[in-house]
């Protein structure tokens, strides 16, 4: 079930940017499906809290999948949404996820680096373990951090940002992300999720100077549920 203004999980607000836990099902931004967008969502909550004529400013600095929950910033005024990108690129913002897979991993951590190309006609990226033309190289650092009856809970830092980078190359080292059919996982979730969450971001507030720590509650979910 994508979000709807009254049930919109707002964990952070300020003049400056609103942070919302996204639900599976969310895009972000408008695509072809037509589907409402979640950045039109929080417009018209802001719109309706704030009682503001005319349009909403709402800047989308980055994205999360459709299936992917968690986590996702959005910038409220155009000044917000300049200095956030600066500090994507500047890499000042720190964004670790959770991923739920059911193959453990041969190395309990490791860093993994892979060169990536995305294939727009299916919309999927493949991990190379050397450049090719196209490829981008992509970089995280994961830890297996609990084991559950048939799955293991992972940790993962980004270091770059690439397309499906996490589903991608974990699916890489054999250990595809729960429900992730896209990415060799054996079935699909019901609901069409996928196991994978931003759990967490934090960054300097680049207005106030406060440092910004937000942690995204796991979808109310058995297995999610085991994780905590």
């Amino acid at each position: 079930m994508a979000s709807t203004k009254k049930d919109l999980e707002v964990l952070f607000e300020d003049n400056h940017f609103i942070i919302i836990n996204k639900k599976s099902g969310d895009i972000v931004q408008g695509d072809k499906t037509g589907d409402q967008p979640l950045s039109d969502v929080v417009k018209d909550y802001i719109k309706d809290k704030y009682n503001k004529p005319g349009n909403v400013f709402l800047g989308v600095v980055h994205r999360l999948d459709r299936p992917t929950t968690g986590v996702i910033v959005f910038a409220r005024t155009s000044k917000a949404l300049e200095r956030f990108n600066k500090m994507l690129r500047d890499k000042t913002v720190h964004k670790t996820y959770w991923a739920v897979v059911k193959n453990k991993p041969k190395k309990t951590n490791d860093t993994l680096i892979g060169f990536l190309k995305k294939n727009p006609k299916n919309n999927k990226s493949t991990s190379y373990s050397s450049e090719i033309e196209n490829s981008k190289k992509a970089i995280l650092h994961y830890k297996t951090i609990k084991s559950l009856d048939n799955y293991y809970l992972l940790e993962v830092d980004l270091e770059t940002g690439r397309h499906h980078q996490i589903r991608c190359q974990l699916s890489a080292i054999g250990s595809p992300i729960k429900g992730d059919l896209k990415y060799g996982f054996d079935r699909s979730n019901k609901d069409a999720s996928i196991h994978l969450h931003a759990r967490k971001i934090d960054f300097m507030h680049p207005v106030t100077n406060k440092k910004i720590v937000i942690t995204a509650p796991t979808p109310n979910e058995v297995i999610w549920n085991a994780c905590n």
